[in-house]
């Protein structure tokens, strides 16, 4: 196993804040079980200070780096090339390091999500889909639901103009989706979600106990309701309570970490120690 003295190469996570993220503590677990002479570590980064924690990449001992809140789309003009899904999405999460010093950028939230949702048995195809948030996660999700098949997409937000463009953003190119946006206090709301076969929370509404984004989401057994928030939240419980299917993201983390991992390292991740890494459990839900 290295030492903290035998260390040669390094991955960082970018973002403000950082101090609760799990992801440290996952990425060193794999890269000690595999035998790889690296470290990750959280790097709180504001976004005046976003461009020099990019061009810092550029230095040789550095395999990538995670983006997250609130810089994945700020990100993108900082690096070199972006790979299509990344472009598509208007979103970076992860960015790799290339031999030569150039930066790719690439997103593993979209597959990281889907993966998930496989995992919850719950399949896309044909189905209605409300996402709450119009961020970088949100547009990871919007992207893989609308690329899997989804049959209607709600983008709900506090600016309706953000969802209106992602909500138009996925839909081109997909003329089988219907897709609308919706402030978040439009009346037609709670019918949206009334009806909706997945709900999702991509807002950062959820890390305090007492945030949500919907005090009483109107949702039946009919609904999976989704919370990237990698542990039980206000909206999970109150989501439950009506009898409704809930997932927190806790597996998203780990999809997406993985396949990061293995951008980065080109060795297939370990996904068990990954997750008994970050949440003390031997495999996720």
């Amino acid at each position: 196993m290295p030492t903290e003295s035998t260390l040669t190469a390094e991955i960082i996570l970018i973002g403000d804040p950082v101090a609760h993220s799990r992801s440290p503590a996952m990425h060193n677990a794999a890269l000690a079980a595999l035998g790889i002479a690296a470290r990750y570590r959280a790097v709180q980064t504001t976004a005046a200070d976003l461009p020099a924690r990019i061009a810092e990449l550029r230095q040789p001992q550095f395999l990538g780096a995670n983006v997250t809140l609130p810089h994945k789309q700020a990100v993108m003009p900082l690096l070199d090339e972006l790979d299509p899904l990344a472009a598509r999405i208007g979103a970076v999460n992860t960015i790799v390091r290339q031999p030569d010093g150039r930066l790719l950028g690439t997103n593993t939230d979209a597959p990281g999500l889907l993966a998930d949702l496989a995992a919850a048995e719950w399949s896309p195809a044909g189905q209605e889909a409300v996402i709450l948030g119009a961020s970088g996660a949100a547009r990871a999700a919007a992207f893989a639901l609308a690329d899997a098949g989804i049959a209607d997409l709600t983008i709900i937000n506090r600016s309706l103009m953000r969802a209106v463009d992602l909500a138009a953003a996925a839909a081109a190119n997909q003329p089988a989706l219907r897709a609308r946006a919706l402030a978040l206090a439009d009346p037609a709301v709670a019918e949206a979600i009334a009806a909706c076969t997945l709900l999702i929370n991509a807002t950062a509404l959820g890390w305090r106990d007492d945030e949500t984004p919907l005090p009483d989401p109107p949702v039946g057994p009919q609904c999976l309701v989704y919370d990237m928030v990698y542990r039980e939240t206000a909206l999970l419980r109150a989501a439950a309570a009506r009898g409704a299917r809930v997932r927190d993201g806790r597996g998203m983390l780990v999809e997406q970490g993985s396949l990061a991992f293995e951008r980065w390292t080109g060795r297939p991740a370990p996904r068990a120690i990954m997750w008994q890494a970050a949440f003390g459990v031997e495999h996720g839900p």
